[in-house]
Parts: C-alpha cells; sequence; structure tokens
C-alpha cells in the first residue's frame, strides 16, 4: 500500500496548478542564479573535487575529528553533549531548558508572541532554521512540553504558522504563492489583506524582532564545525541566525555528527562552493563563526549521531558528504514536478529529507518506511553534476532500490524494497533478457511490434496498482531501428569524430589572472551589486558624522574605538556603547574587506551595533582590503565570535522576490578611508 499512497500523493502534487507555478519559479530562478554565481569561479570542478576528498577523508575519520573538535569546545568553554539518536537529543534539550530561571507571570503577559499568550508557557525559545531539528521533530516535542518554539527564518515562520513542514531544505515555504500566504497573514497575524510582499516581510519582521529579544534560548543548526579551532559555522541571509546566536542568554547548536571540516582553508573552501549552490549567491549574507560564548552567554553544542554511524559503514556512506545545499533538488526533474511533501513514508509522514538526497539519506537513517522514495528518480544524473561535492546520487540511489541500505535496521530492507511483486518480476525477466544478447536483440524487435500496436491506446490503459504505466507516463512508442541496429551504419571514422567532437565540446578554457584588479574597484561593484553602499573617502571620521546628520538621527549604537566622542559631541549626537534595540543606526570597524564578494569582516563588540539597528555604517581601511576569503579567515581564530557581511539582510522566501530588509539591517553602507594615513 505505500507505493499506492505514494503515487496518489504524486498525482495530487502534479494536478495542483498553483504548486505547480511556485515549484517552476524556485526552480527557474535558483537555476539561473546557481550557473552565474559559478561562472565567477573557473576552477570549480577542481574545487569540488577538492571538496569531495576533504568530505571523504572526515568521514572516513569521523572519530579522530569529533574528538578534535570537542576537546577545543571544550578549551573553548562551550559545553558540548553527544546524542546517539532522537529521544536522546530532545531530553539533552529539555534537560538545558528546564534548568532556566522561570518565567514570573507578569513577564509572561509583557511579552508578545504569536499564535500564543504565553500563558502557562514558562519558556520561550526563538529557532533558526535547521534540518537537524525537523529531523528528529525537536518542535513538537518541546510543544508537548509546554513550551513556546518559534521559527524565525521567514519561510519556516510560515510554514509553522501553517502547521507544516518545509516542503524545501533552502526555502522552506517555495510551495506557497503569494496570495496563499497573504490570506495565512491575515488570518493568524490578524493584518490587512495585502498581497505586497514587502508589506508582508516587515510584518513578520516586527513580530519576530519581539520574540529575539525576550527569548530565553536560541537554538539553530550548524553548517560546519571546524575540528582543528572549535568554530561552528552558520550562514544565512536574513540575520536571524544571528539573532539566534547572539542575543538569548543561552545558545544550543545541533549538529549532525558528520558536519565538520578539518581546519579554517577548508572551512572557505566550503563556503566559496554553498552559497553558489544553494542560492545562487557567491556568499550568504552572513557568514557567522561562533568559537566562544559571548560575555554573559551560555553555549551548548549537542551532537547528533541518529543512524550516521551505521549509514558510515554502509554502501550509502557517500551520502553522509552531503552539505545540505539543496542543488540537487532544484535539478531533479521529478522533484520541480512534486515538492517536499511529496515524498512520504508508508506511515504517511512526510520525509524530513527530499528530493535526491533525501531518498538516500531518508531511508538510511530512518529505516523501511522511506526506502520507496528511491523510485522517485529518473537516474539522469542531474543530481550528481550540480553537487558541490560530486557525490554520486545515481549510483547510491539504484543502492537504496537494490536493498543496500545497512545491515543493522531495524527491519531488514529486502532488495528491490518499495517495488510491488509485479515490477520484481519484471525486473528479473529484464535482467535475464539483456545478458543474453540475441535474445535481447530479438526482444526489442517484439517490443517494438506490441508497443507500435498499443500506444494509440495508452490513454485508456490504466496500471495504478503496479508499475505506474498509463497512470503517471505513457506508454513510448519504440524506434523503428534498434540502437544496435542504428550502430552498425556508423563507420569508424564518423565514430571518431563523435568522440573527438564531445571532448572539444567539454572543455572550457581557464580564466586567466588578473593580476591588474583595483581592489577598492571590485569591492565596490561587488558590494553594489547586492544593495550595499560603498563611498571613498579621505576624511572619514567626518563623512560619517555628515551621513548621520543627513539622516537626522540623534543618537548612534558604536562600537568601541570607533568615532571620536568629541566630534561626535560637537554634532550634538549621543552615542552608547551598550546595545539598544530602539537605536535606528550603528558604526563599527570593519576588520578587513573581501574584494571578490564584498564581504567585510565584524566581530566581537562589533556584533550587536552591526545587527539591531536598521542602518549599518561601516569604516574600513582600503589598506585592509584583501582578494578573497581565503586571505582573510584566519583573522578569526582569535575572536570568540565573527561574521562576514554581505550586504543588508534580505529574503526571497515569498514567491522567490528579494526583499531587502528582514531581521538585520535595512541598509548597508562602508565608508573607506583611502588617505595615506588609512
Amino acid at each position: 500500500m505505500s507505493n499506492l499512497f505514494f503515487r496518489e500523493r504524486i498525482v495530487e502534487s502534479i494536478n495542483n496548478p498553483n504548486l505547480q507555478t511556485a515549484l517552476d519559479n524556485n526552480t527557474e530562478r535558483r537555476l539561473r542564479g546557481r550557473a552565474l554565481a559559478f561562472e565567477s569561479i573557473p576552477d570549480w570542478r577542481e574545487r569540488r573535487q577538492r571538496a569531495h576528498k576533504i568530505r571523504a577523508d572526515v568521514i572516513d575519520n569521523l572519530d579522530e575529528y569529533l574528538n578534535q573538535f570537542i576537546k577545543k569546545n571544550q578549551e573553548n568553554g562551550v559545553i558540548v553533549h553527544r546524542a546517539k539518536d532522537s529521544k536522546e537529543a530532545i531530553q539533552i534539550v529539555l534537560k538545558i531548558v528546564n534548568s532556566l530561571p522561570q518565567r514570573t507571570q507578569s513577564e509572561e503577559q509583557e511579552t508578545f508572541v504569536p499564535l500564543s499568550d504565553l500563558r502557562g508557557e514558562k519558556v520561550l525559545i526563538a529557532k533558526s532554521k535547521s534540518m537537524v531539528t525537523e529531523e528528529i521533530e525537536l518542535n513538537h516535542a518541546l510543544e508537548k512540553e509546554n513550551i513556546k518554539v518559534v521559527e524565525t527564518d521567514l519561510g519556516e515562520y510560515i510554514v509553522q504558522l501553517r502547521k507544516e513542514r518545509p516542503s524545501h531544505i533552502i526555502t522552506p515555504a517555495a510551495h506557497l504563492k503569494k496570495e496563499q500566504v497573504a490570506q495565512l497573514f491575515h488570518e493568524k497575524l490578524n493584518i490587512e489583506y495585502t498581497e505586497d510582499i514587502p508589506t508582508l516581510t516587515a510584518t513578520a519582521r516586527k513580530i519576530l524582532r519581539e520574540v529575539f529579544l525576550t527569548a530565553d534560548v536560541g537554538i539553530s543548526g550548524v553548517n560546519f564545525g571546524v575540528a582543528e579551532t572549535g568554530n561552528i559555522c552558520v550562514v544565512s541571509n536574513e540575520g536571524n541566525a544571528r539573532m539566534v546566536a547572539t542575543i538569548p542568554p543561552v545558545h544550543i547548536a545541533l549538529m549532525g555528527m558528520e558536519r565538520l571540516v578539518p581546519n579554517l582553508d577548508d572551512l572557505s573552501l566550503f563556503i566559496s562552493l554553498l552559497a553558489r549552490s544553494a542560492t545562487g549567491q557567491k556568499i550568504s549574507v552572513y557568514t557567522q563563526l561562533l568559537r566562544k560564548p559571548l560575555p554573559n552567554q551560555t553555549r551548548h553544542i549537542i551532537i547528533l549521531d541518529n543512524g550516521r554511524s551505521r549509514l558510515q559503514k554502509s554502501p550509502l556512506k557517500e551520502s553522509l558528504y552531503c552539505i545540505r545545499c539543496g542543488a540537487c533538488l532544484n535539478a531533479c526533474p521529478v522533484f520541480r514536478e512534486l515538492s517536499g511533501h511529496a515524498y512520504i513514508g508508508k506511515d504517511k509522514t512526510i520525509a524530513p529529507y527530499p528530493g535526491p538526497i533525501g531518498s538516500v539519506i531518508s531511508p538510511g537513517l530512518m529505516g523501511e518506511n522511506f526506502v520507496h522514495l528511491a523510485q522517485a528518480s529518473s537516474l539522469c544524473g542531474a543530481c550528481k553534476d550540480v553537487c558541490p561535492v560530486d557525490i554520486d546520487l545515481p549510483k547510491m540511489l539504484t543502492r537504496v532500490r537494490a536493498g543496500q541500505v545497512n545491515s543493522n535496521q531495524l527491519s531488514v530492507i529486502s532488495e528491490g524494497a518499495g517495488l510491488n511483486q509485479l515490477t520484481k518480476l519484471s525486473l528479473q525477466i529484464y535482467t535475464r533478457l539483456s545478458t543474453r544478447p540475441k535474445l535481447f536483440a530479438f526482444s526489442q524487435t517484439f517490443a517494438s511490434l506490441i508497443t507500435f500496436l498499443l500506444s494509440p491506446f495508452s490513454q485508456w490503459i490504466h496500471l495504478p496498482a503496479f508499475t505506474g504505466w498509463g497512470y503517471s507516463k505513457d506508454f513510448p512508442r519504440f524506434g523503428n531501428k534498434t540502437f544496435r541496429s542504428q550502430w552498425k551504419h556508423v563507420t569508424l571514422s564518423e565514430t571518431k569524430g563523435l568522440l573527438h567532437n564531445q571532448r572539444d565540446s567539454s572543455v572550457e578554457p581557464a580564466a586567466l589572472p588578473q593580476s591588474d584588479i583595483n581592489l577598492i574597484e571590485q569591492f565596490t561593484k561587488e558590494l553594489t551589486a547586492v544593495s550595499g553602499n560603498v563611498y571613498q573617502t579621505k576624511n572619514v571620521q567626518q563623512d560619517v558624522i555628515d551621513f548621520i546628520k543627513s539622516r537626522k538621527i540623534h543618537k548612534i549604537m558604536l562600537e568601541l574605538n570607533t568615532l571620536d566622542e568629541s566630534l561626535l559631541q560637537k554634532a550634538n549626537i549621543d552615542f552608547t556603547y551598550d546595545h539598544d534595540p530602539q537605536i535606528r543606526l550603528g558604526v563599527t570597524n570593519a576588520l578587513v574587506g573581501l574584494a571578490d564578494t564584498g564581504s567585510v569582516l565584524e566581530a566581537d563588540e562589533a556584533l550587536h551595533p552591526s545587527l539591531l539597528p536598521e542602518i549599518h555604517l561601516m569604516m574600513l581601511k582600503s589598506k585592509n582590503i584583501v582578494q578573497s576569503l581565503p586571505d582573510a579567515i584566519h583573522l578569526v581564530e582569535d575572536k570568540n565570535a565573527a561574521v562576514f557581511i554581505t550586504g543588508p539582510s534580505r529574503t526571497a522566501d515569498i514567491e522567490m522576490t528579494l526583499t531587502i530588509g528582514v531581521h538585520g539591517p535595512k541598509e548597508l553602507h562602508v565608508f573607506v578611508d583611502v588617505s595615506n594615513s588609512g
């Protein structure tokens, strides 16, 4: 019956016009964006081969890297927990939460949280997007314990209001149109109905800002853990992951045990591949590196196994190389017609991981309930082509189909699991025919005759409970000649010519090195392209003050040792070094700028002034602009927390429409000091 339920969901998805429109918009923009982003790194093929080797080394030596990572975090003052399964991970979270001081009734009444007045709920958790928490169903478990959890990523917030699972691991609300979001916000948030996407985004910003500022705990995922230094890396575009990790007094980071890289140099390689593959950006708006807890903060890292140790020893080991970019979902012709909600188990639960990679790791981690998902693939190889770490997904999908998941499942997965008996019999017959050349040649001729006779009537032939032919796909008409007979007419010289042309067409000339690039001009061009603003100045202090006055702002938030206090007093501009969420403008010093992405690096004391205000001003010395991330990544080694910022915060979670200013600043202005002293 599991196959029948799955097929019913497939047909339901294909026949849903709203879903199809939303999926088409998401896919087309993601694929175009990815192609453009990779044009800026002509050596991307070499990069992904290096990435593949690094991931293979990590998975082969996982215990060693885990021990190094754990030891370093303990030295850094981080509390590390190991969880063997989802139940244990949830119990660890509950233990942390239950040890917190309880809210008073007056505090509860003063705190505004959508969909709840918090009466009787003693703890509020602000959560950023995390697939591991989806995997273990953390939200459901916490809510059963009367703990309020609020998703703060815009897409996750939307699907939480709808009481749904995410439909995509990168864009959770990719299955929805703006009209559906508009109606949802009208009904759940009591706002006037509007389909204006910036207005909908601003509504979420206003509501979720209160959640960030009053949350007892922040929970995030982890994109990468750095074994050598203990850093955890969390990337996002909206700013919510930064809020979750820096504002609440307790931060809990949940990490799959496989999400490690050996060192910071390797991390810079994966960062260069992740955003390009996931969202078509050269780098995410916020690439956050956390080493030690911030002052007055406690940080916990929960390292989750939940079947990964079994997977490491199975024929599906390579699936652990995945960096969760979602590129294979966007490239897969099957997923692009279905969305993630169509990937359901035998018990009708939606798989936490959909698409090609999900069809491998969902059965690999969670067993036979999801093994039939591997049938939802054409094995065309598009998923392998776009994978930034060159995972051979078609090979693993065939292994799942053959029952080669692992040997220690609670229930043994048989060969051909997910297939009905008629399909298995048909494949066995095909195997016998295809391994006997003469018999196979005869069968091709016979099949051509049969399909010629049947194909005109395929619309009336339905076998939904068996193979799907005539139900979700038409009977094809075989060619007049078999491949074998056509090949006999191709001469040897023509064959060589075809092969030569194929080799030539696959070779792309490497880009010439550009040693004469003006770093300031390149930095300006890149940051402007992502909605930032750059000003070259020889009097940076006065120009920043003049800018503040032009906005009629009378109080600002400052990083220590930035603007001259006497100049501020002379200009009648008040200032504070404490984080004040009511202040509209923050000023910081940038440690370094990256010319190839337009990114700037902030750390420690600069974190709150660069995050909370609507307007963020940075001062950057021209001599501190370097070419790219590998030139700057080691500057974070002695920082408790650091972030590479690339433009103002942004989202495209509603109909893939880019909207500037979500949880982080709406404006970013960088004043580049080009004076001789700079």
